[in-house]
């Protein structure tokens, strides 16, 4: 490919690219970062400069960035099978290798994988499931799926739908009818002095009475991402997970676990559900299914839920690329080399509890009203006042772009949700660059810190 200059591409980039969730009227042209090359946990840009990448490029370079051996596996495959369908009775060989492979790594009630390419479709194609699964059961009414506020499960009609953001249902008229949303368990930004233990089970009982004022007849599903990625990492409390289990376990609802950024490795174990001893009946995924090398996603399903579609004649649905044979490939080699390389036992007990503490730590600063982390996923709650943590700041996300870009201008890349930093980094990261994150951090904090006094948004 011709190389241009950092100037010419931003031009480039502004006369013809429409960006993902940008506003694009303040996007000025030497704004544009142009991202050139990516090795392990480091990128470069079009000017040299060097970031630590703090999101896994968005929540999905388990592996880190520049494998060869992936790259080589999926020229490999290109040059026997680039492209075939798995419509019409057909299957290939990658394909098959892989559906088997996650078999092995999914719950043991969850057996067949149905393909796509974004962790968007895999939810459009849960929901899709769901409600002819009840159809074929004789239980037409049974269409609502209840999902909670602030949930991202992605962008499409169907995916928006079912995530609970409110910018996203405003410009779209969304949600789609049979849809619910409950509360979140967002401890530190909605527990108004509860204990986290008593907030857990509280908010966890949300599903119940929803189901209750929706009567367990007209329910489908309930949906959740063991954790909250998108909407700023918002780990439960550990009461959480178990009272939904038991709410679940005594009602007929199937439940949809969105694993699209808790799974592969990212909490611990191979999927969220797992570490948090879940029983999902659909687990969706994508990301770090390849390390984002190349885009695939997919539904695990369980065999219960299975059993009654296969019994029930054709499933008019499916995408062009279900099943794309250099994507499986690239799924392939990369869960080859997180099984050999032991990322996820790694997170588990080496790496996570290592990042954990140092960052943990961090909420000694002043800005920093709670720092948590699960796995190798962690938040940093920005406040104006560590002496009153119910003082949230002025303007609602100010503060966090502010310091998301510093920490861009110091060479990490965090990412910013409302008032907190998030971070996801690779897999891969070691104990030496875990502390040279920290220290980006602390600088970034107390970079931060000068800025906001400058701008009186500190006292």
């Amino acid at each position: 490919m011709k190389h241009h200059s950092t100037r010419d591409l931003q031009s480039l980039d502004e006369a013809h690219h429409l960006h993902p969730f940008t506003d694009h009227a303040s996007l000025l042209p030497d704004q544009r970062r142009v991202i050139t090359r990516g090795e392990g946990v480091w990128l470069w840009d079009s000017d040299g400069n060097r970031l630590l990448d703090g999101m896994a490029g968005l929540w999905c370079a388990q592996i880190g960035h520049g494998r060869r051996e992936i790259a080589d596996t999926v020229h490999a495959q290109m040059t026997e099978l680039s492209y075939y369908n798995t419509f019409f009775k057909t299957t290939h060989e990658p394909v098959v290798h892989l559906s088997a492979m996650l078999a092995e790594l999914m719950p043991s009630n969850i057996n067949k994988v149905f393909f796509g390419t974004s962790g968007s479709d895999s939810n459009d194609t849960a929901l899709r499931v769901v409600r002819t699964y009840w159809d074929l059961k004789g239980r037409p009414e049974k269409k609502t799926i209840i999902s909670r506020q602030n949930a991202y499960h992605g962008s499409t009609v169907a995916a928006a739908s079912l995530g609970g953001m409110e910018k996203m249902h405003a410009q779209s008229g969304m949600p789609i009818p049979g849809i619910t949303h409950i509360a979140q368990p967002y401890w530190f930004g909605e527990a108004d002095g509860m204990d986290p233990s008593e907030f857990g089970i509280q908010t966890a009982r949300e599903l119940e009475r929803e189901i209750d004022r929706l009567g367990e007849d007209k329910v489908a599903a309930f949906i959740a991402e063991p954790i909250q990625g998108a909407g700023g990492v918002i780990i439960p409390p550990e009461t959480y997970w178990p009272e939904i289990r038991r709410i679940l376990s005594e009602r007929e609802i199937l439940f949809i676990s969105d694993e699209v950024i808790c799974g592969f490795g990212r909490t611990g174990s191979w999927f969220g559900c797992q570490t948090y001893g879940t029983e999902p009946d659909l687990i969706t995924m994508a990301k770090g299914m390849s390390s984002g090398y190349l885009p695939i996603a997919g539904v695990g399903i369980s065999d219960d839920v299975c059993e009654v579609l296969n019994a029930g004649g054709e499933f008019f649905h499916g995408y062009t690329y279900s099943g794309h044979p250099a994507c499986c490939a690239a799924a392939i080699a990369n869960l080859q080399i997180m099984r050999r390389e032991k990322l996820v036992e790694r997170v588990a007990t080496d790496i996570g509890p290592y990042l954990k503490e140092r960052w943990l730590a961090l909420q000694s600063h002043p800005l920093i009203g709670e720092a948590r982390m699960k796995g190798l996923l962690g938040a940093l709650e920005l406040v104006p006042d560590k002496t009153d943590l119910t003082k949230r700041f002025d303007e609602p996300g100010k503060v966090g772009e502010i310091l998301r870009d510093i920490s861009f201008k110091n060479g990490l890349v965090m990412r910013a949700v409302r008032d907190s930093l998030i971070l996801a980094p690779p897999l891969t990261i070691t104990h030496g660059e875990v502390d040279q994150l920290i220290d980006l951090v602390t600088a970034t904090l107390e970079e931060g810190e000068a800025v906001l006094r400058k701008e009186k948004i500190l006292a």
